[in-house]
C-alpha cells in the first residue's frame, strides 16, 4: 500500500528509509528504560512479599517450619 503525501499545516513528511534511521535509528537511554522497569517490577514484587509476610498464617507457618527444622528427634 503506497501512503499518498498530504498537503496542509498537519501532515507529515513521508516516512523514508533515512528519515526512519533518523527518528529510530538512536536507542540511546533504552537500557536505561529497560533498568528502570526492571527495578519497578522488583519493588512491586518485594512490596506484595512484604505483605504476604505480615500476615499471620504465612508467620505462622515459617514459625512451624523453623521449630521443625531445629528439633533434633
Amino acid at each position: 500500500m503506497i501512503q499518498k503525501h498530504q498537503s496542509g499545516p498537519s501532515a507529515l513528511p513521508p516516512l523514508t528509509r533515512r528519515r526512519a534511521a533518523g527518528l529510530f535509528g538512536d536507542d540511546t537511554g533504552a537500557a536505561t528504560a529497560e533498568y528502570a522497569i526492571a527495578t519497578m517490577a522488583a519493588v512491586a514484587f518485594a512490596s506484595l512479599l512484604v505483605v504476604i509476610m505480615r500476615s499471620d498464617e504465612v508467620r505462622g507457618i515459617l514459625t512451624d517450619l523453623v521449630r521443625r527444622a531445629l528439633t533434633v528427634q
